[in-house]
């Protein structure tokens, strides 16, 4: 030891320094036989602490044992019969059980194991397709609940919920997004009248997939975030983990692109921001030891010299548990990074929605508050800006695939001749612009067929040179079948490009430039109409589309 050592030094000559000497030595003495003995009660107390912690731990372990096994032998022979034909795969044998099940309990009274079993059979009616039979069983099942007198408003309210959630499944999965939404506001109501705060981060959980099923992004990333934020604000990083993966889980199972690619990226962007929260409450925890064990050396060891060395040694410890952080960051960047990668590998719908995520989960979601900042008469700005806009309609019109559009009676003539008349002034000089359209009237939406004519004659008059000719015809093939031409004598497509204009994202382009993604969108928009946009193989003078309606 430091302080013996000074203490052991040669002698003065004269007594009186002899003397002095000894006391100084017996004072260091006593100093350090201080410090042993803090160091001991330190160890003593950790020791005492961890006997404690493991004596809790066992008796926790105890508990939920027993808790599970009397919740196991509570349930009647039917449910568990029930859950038995399920692990065998027998839908129809646990649906049957299970509403045995539910009416046994209801006899009872006992209504909350009643309503598990009840919505436990409603999905596997679904399962077999049996729509109405599965609305019935949840409409009895509320009638059975409202007639139960023992039970309070509280309780009555929560049974409510589990009922009204499986509706939503159900609506879900008919892509019914009114009445989703209408079991949804529903929900609400039961959740604030249940006072569960447990049906309330469960009500942001549904909502989060309704909007990302119905491609409402910016409400499904709002609800997200604030469950995801408020489980984090807790320290409950597990249920965050379990929430994001379950989700993604639900988007693989339900087909929906659009919800596994959000689900992801907002899982892997709160997978890294956790990673630094979970190391900041460490160095936090760690810097508290330290100074607690600081301030207790600082009150019951008064030798400089001894501090000194406590002080330096828990600097090493410190610096040896920095380095054990960082060391398990990269350990945890380093599997983040892989299931990132194994991540990818997901299959979605089509091949377009495959090459398109790429670009939205960081492109169009992340650049685009951004870029909505910057100066946008500059042309790379706009370009970028520009790029984000399409990126978004592509998105949109892929995720609403199956959603009807709106058709209005229009004049043909009037219609075609108002578009041309906009594309003129992109004409070049001596370039002749015709429109052939008869006196007739036919059922469309304006907005797409606008946009899509309009972005071919911009096309042609782009690439029809002078003294070249462009059309826009219209033509009517059936009781319900439309025709638009638009064709120019212009270059032409090399016949082994025409599949690929159709196709976004093939190659990296200069945005200035433009970004391809004109074409793609035109063709989302025809199929979307139940119609298509392709390019006329037989037409050799130069390049004609033909977007073909059925309505």
């Amino acid at each position: 030891m430091s302080g013996r050592s000074a203490g052991s030094g040669p002698f003065h000559s004269s007594h009186a320094s002899e003397k002095c000497t000894s006391k100084k030595r017996e004072n260091i003495w006593k100093e350090e036989k201080k410090c042993l003995h803090l160091q001991n009660i330190i160890n003593s107390t950790h020791k005492k602490t961890m006997k404690r912690k493991t004596v809790i731990l066992f008796f926790t372990l105890f508990i939920s044992l027993t808790m599970a096994s009397a919740q196991t032998t509570e349930k009647s022979n039917l449910q568990q019969r029930a859950e038995t034909e399920i692990e065998k795969g027998k839908t129809a044998n646990a649906r049957s059980l299970y509403i045995l099940a539910y009416e046994d309990y209801a006899r009872k009274g006992q209504m909350k194991q009643a309503v598990e079993c009840g919505t436990k059979a409603a999905p596997l009616y679904v399962k077999d397709n049996l729509w109405k039979e599965a609305f019935e069983l949840l409409r009895n099942i509320d009638q059975a609940i409202n007639a139960d007198k023992n039970a309070g408003a509280a309780s009555r309210a929560a049974l409510h919920y589990r009922t009204t959630k499986e509706r939503l499944a159900m609506y879900i999965k008919l892509r019914k997004s009114p009445s989703a939404l209408e079991q949804l506001k529903y929900m609400e109501t039961h959740a604030a009248n249940s006072g569960d705060e447990s049906l309330a981060d469960d009500l942001l959980y549904q909502k989060a997939i309704y909007y990302y099923t119905f491609g409402q992004n910016a409400q499904g990333n709002a609800v997200f975030k604030e469950m995801a934020s408020k489980l984090t604000a807790q320290k409950e990083y597990d249920k965050v983990d379990e929430v994001y993966r379950t989700l993604i889980a639900n988007g693989r199972k339900s087909g929906s692109a659009n919800l596994v690619a959000q689900s992801y990226n907002s899982y892997m962007l709160w997978k890294d921001s956790v990673s630094a929260l979970k190391s900041a409450d460490e160095i936090g925890a760690l810097k508290k030891q330290i100074a607690d064990n600081e301030a207790e050396i600082a009150d019951k060891d008064g030798s400089l010299s001894s501090r000194k060395l406590i002080i330096i040694g828990l600097c090493v410890l410190a610096a040896a548990l920095a380095v054990a952080l960082v060391l398990g960051a990269l350990v945890l960047m380093r599997f983040i990074l892989l299931t990132r990668k194994q991540k990818k590998t997901i299959k979605t719908a089509n091949e377009n929605n495959a090459l398109k995520a790429k670009f939205i989960n960081n492109i169009s979601a992340q650049l685009e508050p951004t870029l909505k900042k910057l100066d946008g008469s500059k042309p790379e700005v706009k370009a970028l800006q520009d790029f984000s806009t399409h990126i978004q309609t592509l998105a949109s019109l892929e995720s609403t695939a199956d959603e009807a559009v709106e058709l209005e009676e229009t004049q043909v003539p009037q219609f075609c001749e108002a578009l041309a008349e906009s594309a003129r002034k992109k004409v070049r000089s001596g370039v002749t612009l015709k429109v052939e359209a008869p006196k007739m009237g036919a059922r469309i939406n304006r907005e797409y067929v606008s946009y899509i004519l309009t972005h071919l004659l911009n096309n042609a008059a782009e690439f029809t040179p002078a003294d070249g000719t462009i059309a826009l015809e219209f033509k009517k093939r059936g009781a319900h079948s439309y025709q638009f031409l638009v064709s120019d004598t212009g270059q032409g497509i090399a016949e082994e490009q025409r599949e690929d204009v159709f196709k976004p994202f093939l190659q990296v382009r200069d945005l200035t430039q433009g970004d391809g993604l004109g074409l793609p969108i035109c063709k989302q928009m025809a199929m979307k109409m139940n119609g298509d946009l392709e390019i006329d193989p037989k037409y050799t003078r130069g390049t004609r589309f033909v977007l073909s309606l059925h309505a």
